[in-house]
């Protein structure tokens, strides 16, 4: 009997390392980790919220929510969206502003008012804790003719497998049989939630794209439409010309792999043959830009690609909400003894709607930065108060020209290595454009403290704490973690 029960045990962990390896190495879905040629264009532009201190009290400057509000309005043939947190769950104690709503109410209006325009938008799972509850957002959006794509996470390679191949081999499968019981983590007031909605939790899995699309212009941005977001520091760039096509068909890959989720409904995507045909007002070559559209695992070859460039003389800025990935840690490092000027503020990863966390894995990293860089390399803190750093924003200057990447994807393994989807914009420019002023201009008031107190000294932060370290290297690793 022990023999069989043995046998048993060894035939059903046997069967979870097969899908944990299938999971960890299967193909990434058609269309995505997709890297669009450059674009001509005059028509980027640069946005940023920030939220800092001036005379002891807290500033927050909001634009970009703004701006989407904007081209949602101005949209007149279609919207295709696309948003990772979009909710407003949160400790009812505290006040944030009413993102969520003032999105749906938008999206709403505009599809009310035309009825016949395609509008698609597509999120993540977690807005409706993986299937537990739905939001009276979604059902708004619903219950207007909005196209609500829910994105099938089950497509996507697996970034825990450890725990991924137990999960697909004895409980994706299970049908919905439970009613929401668990306690909601998002929020004491939320909706409860099922037990195999944590199940699916665990495999730390997203859609964590945050852009809109419409035929006349893209934003991407680091952004969420959460309202526990509300005062966070993000940024986010505008485009317009054929680089919007490429947004168009990345986001209808994303549509189609999750096909079991949508009504079978015309989706905007379908509606990118009414982008101009044209890179928009791209004639003087010296006023413009080059723009691509990099997703996924793409992103991870243009930002290894460009700091490997770097030069002695060559500057590096980077502005990121999570650090992590060894290789981009590597290149960093290498780039500091090559004598290239580097420049990183990072969040100290301290706050998260109103919890308190380690500082992992931004403070180990940082320490491991100073110390093989022999402290070439510059870092300040963004002092957050409450809300996060939650940027992602390369900067580097060469000797003629300059390449800006920023969007959604943090810089770890989790979002630049082929697992979480992601969507970042890299733009290329002479050193005298004015997107690279403004991008040059963005970062010397946070790191100089300019008009407010922005960023801190290392030291307030500091952490060479080894067990970090390696706690954070094994989490990196192993996929066992939510960064």
């Amino acid at each position: 009997m022990n023999f069989k029960k043995r046998y048993l045990l060894l035939l059903l962990f046997s069967v979870a390392v097969l899908f944990s390896i299938y999971g960890y190495n299967k193909s990434v879905p058609v269309g995505l980790s997709f890297e669009g040629q450059e674009h001509t264009t005059f028509d980027v532009d640069f946005l940023y919220d920030l939220t800092y201190l001036k005379d002891g009290k807290r500033n927050s400057e909001q634009v970009i929510f703004e701006n989407i509000l904007k081209t949602i309005q101005e949209a007149e043939q279609f919207i295709i969206i696309d948003m990772f947190l979009f909710n407003d769950a949160y400790d009812e104690t505290e006040q944030y502003p009413g993102l969520t709503e003032q999105l749906t109410t938008a999206l709403v209006t505009k599809q009310m008012e035309n009825p016949q325009m395609d509008i698609t938008f597509i999120t993540d799972e977690m807005n409706s804790f993986y299937g537990s509850y739905s939001t009276k957002y979604i059902d708004q959006l619903l219950a207007s003719g909005v196209n609500v794509v829910y994105t099938d996470l089950n497509k996507l390679r697996d970034s825990n497998p450890a725990y991924s191949g137990f999960y697909r081999a004895f409980i994706s499968w299970i049908g919905d049989f439970e009613k929401g019981w668990l306690p909601n983590p998002f929020s004491e007031d939320s909706p409860k939630v099922e037990l195999r909605s944590y199940a699916k939790l665990l495999n730390f899995k997203a859609n964590h794209r945050k852009v809109i699309a419409t035929e006349k212009q893209a934003i991407v941005t680091s952004a969420n439409p959460h309202d526990a977001s509300g005062y966070h520091s993000n940024i986010a760039f505008v485009v317009k010309g054929n680089i919007t096509r490429d947004i168009v068909n990345s986001e209808s890959s994303v549509a189609v792999m999750s096909d079991e989720q949508y009504e079978p409904r015309a989706i905007a995507v379908m509606a990118s043959s009414e982008i101009a045909d044209n890179d928009s007002g791209a004639t003087n070559q010296g006023d413009s830009v080059k723009a691509s559209l990099i997703t996924e695992g793409k992103i991870k070859k243009q930002i290894l690609q460009v700091l490997n460039e770097t030069d002695k003389g060559d500057e590096i800025k980077l502005g990121m909400f999570y650090l992590s990935d060894r290789d981009v840690i590597q290149s960093l490092i290498d780039a500091a003894k090559r004598e290239v000027s580097i420049q990183i503020i990072l969040d100290p990863n301290k706050d998260a709607f109103g919890m308190e966390k380690n500082g992992i894995p931004n403070r180990p990293v940082a320490s491991e930065l100073l110390e093989k860089s022999n402290g070439k390399i510059k870092l300040r803190w963004y002092d957050t108060q409450g809300e996060q750093y939650h940027t992602k924003l390369l900067f580097v200057k060469m000797a003629e020209e300059s390449v800006l990447i920023g969007g959604s994807s943090n810089f770890t393994k989790r979002n630049i290595d082929d697992f979480n989807l992601e969507a970042d914009v890299k733009i290329t420019a002479d050193n005298d454009h004015e997107i690279v002023k403004e991008v040059e201009s963005y970062f010397a008031r946070v790191w100089e403290n300019k008009d407010g107190i922005y960023t801190a000294d290392y030291e307030k932060y500091r952490d060479d704490s080894s067990l970090k370290h390696w706690i954070y290297r094994f989490q990196e690793w192993s996929g066992l973690s939510t960064f």
